[in-house]
């Protein structure tokens, strides 16, 4: 019954901390790209290749269903994925949906015209590759109107938080949200666009102020992953134990997720 959780590093911990919360009696397997990682500079090809061998990894491992908690895969892979290489029985879900839900207070499976909804100025921090496919503004145009969205490219954070150097991540988150109000002085909300970023979300809400509602995926991916497991109880696979993978070096991945999430996390080698 195990679900894959996929993503280029460390940020996707965020939400499997978040999902075995919510649903701790599910062994979930985390596959973790550490040696490719960051995707944001990658080009979208790239990305596409890597994430399928990703993905067929999680499904050796007995995950039918498998969630890429990477915002720049979701981005620059999943529609190409889901259109001309995904086998019939297996599923592979992104991490938009739930987000974009939230946001437009509206169910993914609601096809009714766009309309207008209440937030009118949002701020999208991410990396460079998932600002480039325009996905979000692509997948909230089907949805809301009237919504102005400002898109702010946060290099090298990621980095910064692979390498556990939080200091220079919050310098940097501070830079880029100073960038970012310098175009929209004023956002209503502010999307967290990477899962590496809810490691430094209390950062994002300090630089952008009381007033921005600042959304954030983990919670939202949670709720929407356990709503789907009771919609569709065949996707839970075959496999029947939890365990972390990663292409980089097990042992200092196992020591940045372990200072992370506070717990202790013990990656295996691919």
């Amino acid at each position: 019954m195990a679900v894959g959780i996929f993503d280029s590093g460390l940020g996707g911990l965020t939400v499997l901390d978040a999902v075995t919360k919510r649903m701790p009696d599910v062994p979930f397997v985390y596959f973790g790209d550490n040696s490719h990682a960051p995707y944001g500079v990658r080009t979208a090809d790239d990305i596409y290749d890597l994430t399928t061998r990703a993905v067929e990894c999680l499904w050796d491992n007995g995950c039918d269903l498998v969630i890429l908690a990477c915002n720049t895969a979701s981005a620059a892979a999943l529609r190409r994925m889901q259109e001309s290489w995904l086998p019939p029985e297996k599923r592979v879900l992104g991490v938009f949906v739930p987000l974009i839900e939230a946001l437009t207070e509206r169910r993914w499976g609601d096809n009714s015209p766009p309309r207008q909804v209440a937030v009118k100025h949002v701020a999208l921090f991410a990396t460079p590759a998932t600002v480039s496919s325009r996905a979000f503004q692509r997948e909230l145009a089907f949805r809301a109107i009237g919504v102005d969205v400002e898109a702010q490219a946060c290099g090298g954070v990621v980095d910064a938080i692979e390498e556990g150097d939080l200091i220079l991540a919050e310098a940097l988150v501070r830079s880029h949200v100073d960038a970012l109000k310098r175009k929209m002085p004023q956002p209503d909300a502010a999307i967290l666009g990477c899962t590496h970023y809810p490691l430094m979300e209390q950062v994002f809400k300090d630089a952008l102020g009381p007033a921005v509602q600042v959304y954030s995926q983990a919670s939202l991916v949670s709720e929407s992953l356990a709503d789907y497991l009771v919609r569709h109880p065949k996707m839970h696979g075959a496999g029947q134990r939890s365990r972390f993978i990663t292409t980089g070096s097990p042992r200092q991945v196992s020591d940045n997720a372990t200072r992370f999430l506070k717990r202790e996390i013990m990656f295996d080698p691919l």
